[in-house]
């Protein structure tokens, strides 16, 4: 044994080839946390020192080679100052470098996932050897930071620069093949034949018929590219780079810039330059907050793994309702493997919901991401249906059919008499209480809320909404199902509105009230997309349909009238009395086109001043500061509100809820974590800067103050 670890151990196998393997104690998969690079640091020392040596191969003991950096380390070290960070990245490179230089050759066997991290260690060594199952990557971009731990000083060097600037900043897994073909691995062989590949591959190294030492070399030396050869490669890079990232993701542009600074350097030099770029963006609050979605995310997935393991299982599903929204269910469930009855009473319905899977399908084959074959089963597992014939045996019913209250409540009575006295019964309102809705059921206890958002195949979230007799069967049964479906279930308690809608209509509040101080919809859509959600307010009802959020509106200001109740006309009520129903009937506050490719375009209406001027109560000069405030402040004090009133477990929950249901800016972190950013001592100053004019939404909880006035923050 030349090294024995609780992460790493190094023996020596056949021919005085050292075998050094990763292998964390305790965790199920390989992670480069602060314990394991310092072992890595132990183990190469052990090597550096060891007699006899004639090859190394690094491998793993876990299905996974390294998934990368151990992620919930990273608030931590982020914190620190430019020059710690940089040191500390400097300090992995020298460990790194000690592989890279070991006097004999050197194999990686990639037996599975290495990514980040996991990936640059692979990338010290001479060659790379991956099996058929491998899959292999650079995704840091996606936290908000670029490789740091040689990634973009070596991958460049071994597969050419425009490879590695794609690799990089398009941050995507590379199955094997791919990686094979590109350069980034030597040879692709069977999971079982790895281990003896990589050991024959150290073989035919030290015979002479592999010059591993150039191999080596190439990785040392300044990328082979000359001035114009290099201009042109980064230049253009940085242009289609730039534009496909925006302005708010600055990681893939300054990955580049790394690149080209450490181009025409040695490995030394080019290492200090990428660890400096490095330490620039984890101090970013792009890097703070896409760390942050990313643990948010992870949790999200342990609640709904919990829930997953005694759930009763999903094999039939029905919905109620066809038409678009049925339709999407249906081809959502059906397409990721749960057979799905469709009920309605009309033919027409029906057949407007199978439409509407079959064209969803299709984009699914036009896009190579499902086979003719796959289409056919799915639209084979779509059972439309006039009668409740066959539902005795199905497990789970989702209602989807018009949000009215006195219509739902009877379908759904209905329904219970047509189903197994196990069958959860589930119902896609938006708004409508839960608790009221299970009145009329004989087992309100099987019966909970199930809101889908459209359009269903594009949206991720789910709220699965708890009614005051739901159990934890019928909850954990559809947490079960909606993840089956590829769906991102996030447990809320009943209230108006419950989750998302609640907090959506407060930042609805706050546009109405800019139109009657005379802000222009087109500039505050503008003002908003540059914060960074992807339509802006006006637009955004115009999608959601102004008669669907005119009932809304009124369910919360019922709900909430203290602060959601307006008097007078409103902008949303003047549109939805002028018929102005949005992309629905392609007028709304703007008026909808479709371009050439058949897709939906808005375009300006000038009459639509006229029906908003008499709602101008006085002209004011507004900032974009101002707009922003005016939108932004009402929505995150009612999230603060919905987690202080319990309706969501957590803080991650509620943000992780805000970007996967109506896309606030992921690059922000959600509503809590974009108070933490701010100080809640300074948002609660901001907010009391408007509420005294504009009211109760604009107020901060007494919570919120005595969080502020202890130093507290919601992450």
């Amino acid at each position: 044994m030349i090294y024995a670890g609780k992460a790493i151990r190094v023996n020596e196998i056949e021919g005085g080839i050292a075998e050094l393997t990763f292998d964390l104690q305790g965790e199920s998969v390989n992670k480069f946390n602060r314990a394991t690079i310092q072992e890595l640091g132990e183990a190469t020392l052990a090597l550096q020192a060891a007699q006899g040596l004639k090859g190394l191969v690094i491998n793993s003991a876990k299905d996974v080679f390294i998934v990368g950096a151990d992620i919930t380390e990273f608030h931590d070290a982020f914190g620190q100052s430019e020059e710690e960070l940089v040191a500390m990245n400097m300090a992995v490179h020298e460990v790194f470098n000690r592989v890279e230089d070991l006097p004999y050759p050197t194999v990686t066997a990639i037996n599975g996932i290495a990514l980040g991290g996991g990936f640059e260690i692979c990338l010290c060594t001479d060659y790379r050897v991956a099996s058929t199952a491998a899959r292999v990557g650079l995704p840091e971009v996606k936290l908000g930071i670029i490789p740091g731990w040689g990634g973009t000083v070596r991958l460049p060097r071994i597969i050419g620069n425009d490879n590695a600037i794609e690799w990089i900043c398009a941050s995507k897994e590379k199955k094997a093949e791919v990686a094979l073909k590109e350069g980034a691995v030597d040879a692709l062989v069977a999971p079982e034949q790895l281990r003896a590949a990589a050991i024959d591959l150290i073989h035919e190294a030290n015979s002479g018929r592999l010059n591993w030492q150039a191999k080596r070399q190439e990785k040392l030396e300044p990328l082979k590219l000359n001035m114009i050869e290099s201009m042109m490669s980064f230049e253009t890079a940085k242009g289609f780079v730039a534009g496909q990232a925006g302005p708010h993701y600055p990681a893939p542009l300054e990955a580049i810039k790394s690149m080209q600074k450490g181009a025409g350097e040695g490995r030394e030099k080019a290492q200090k330059a990428e660890a400096k770029c490095f330490a620039r963006m984890a101090r970013t609050s792009v890097a703070q907050s896409l760390v942050g979605l990313f643990l948010n995310d992870q949790l999200l997935k342990k609640k709904a793994a919990a829930y997953e393991k005694d759930a009763q299982p999903v094999n039939k599903a029905a919905v109620l309702g066809a038409g678009i929204m049925g339709g999407g269910i249906a081809y959502q469930s059906a397409s990721k493997g749960t057979p799905i009855m469709m009920k309605d009473i009309r033919e027409d319905a029906l057949q407007l919901g199978l439409n509407e899977a079959k064209k969803l399908l299709t984009k699914m084959v036009e896009r190579k991401r499902m086979t003719p074959e796959k289409m056919a089963d799915a639209l084979n597992a779509i059972r439309p249906t006039l009668s409740y014939g066959d539902f005795a045996d199905v497990d789970l019913v989702v209602e989807a059919v018009v949000e009215n209250p006195k219509i739902k409540g009877a379908v759904l009575a209905e329904l219970e008499g047509q189903v197994a006295d196990n069958t959860i019964i589930t119902s896609n309102t938006s708004t409508i209480s839960i608790s009221s809705l299970a009145e009329n059921l004989k087992r309100p206890e099987n019966f909970c809320g199930m809101h889908f958002f459209n359009p269903v195949h594009k949206m991720p979230l789910v709220e699965v909404i708890r009614g005051e007799k739901t159990s934890e069967k019928a909850i954990a049964a559809t947490v079960a199902y909606a993840k089956k479906m590829g769906k991102t279930p996030v447990v809320v308690n009943d209230c108006p509105g419950f989750l998302v809608n609640r907090i959506l209509f407060p930042y609805f509040g706050g546009f109405m009230s800019l139109i009657e101080h005379g802000a222009d919809f087109k500039r505050v859509d503008k003002v908003m997309e540059k914060f960074g959600w992807p339509m802006g307010p006006a637009y955004l009802l115009d999608v959601v349909g102004m008669d669907t959020a005119e009932h809304a509106n009124n369910v919360m200001a019922a709900g909430f009238p203290d602060r959601m109740a307006r008097e007078g006309e409103t902008a949303l009520s003047v549109m939805f009395a002028a018929n102005r129903l949005g992309q629905k009937n392609k007028q709304g506050f703007y008026l909808y086109e479709e371009d050439r490719k058949g897709r939906s375009v808005k375009v300006m209406d000038d009459s639509v001043y006229d029906l908003l001027k008499p709602l101008v109560k006085a002209e004011r000069e507004l900032t974009d500061d101002e707009i922003v405030a005016r939108m932004m402040i009402p929505l995150c004090i009612e999230t603060v509100r919905c987690l202080e009133d319990g309706i969501v477990a957590t803080a991650a929950e509620a943000d992780m809820g805000l970007i996967f249901g109506i896309g606030f800016p992921p690059f922000r972190g959600g509503a809590l974590r974009y108070i933490d950013s701010i100080g809640l001592a300074a948002f609660c100053e901001l907010a009391d800067q408007y509420a005294p004019e504009l009211g109760a939404l604009y107020q901060p909880t007494e919570k919120m103050r005595a969080m502020a006035a202890e130093g507290k923050t919601f992450f």
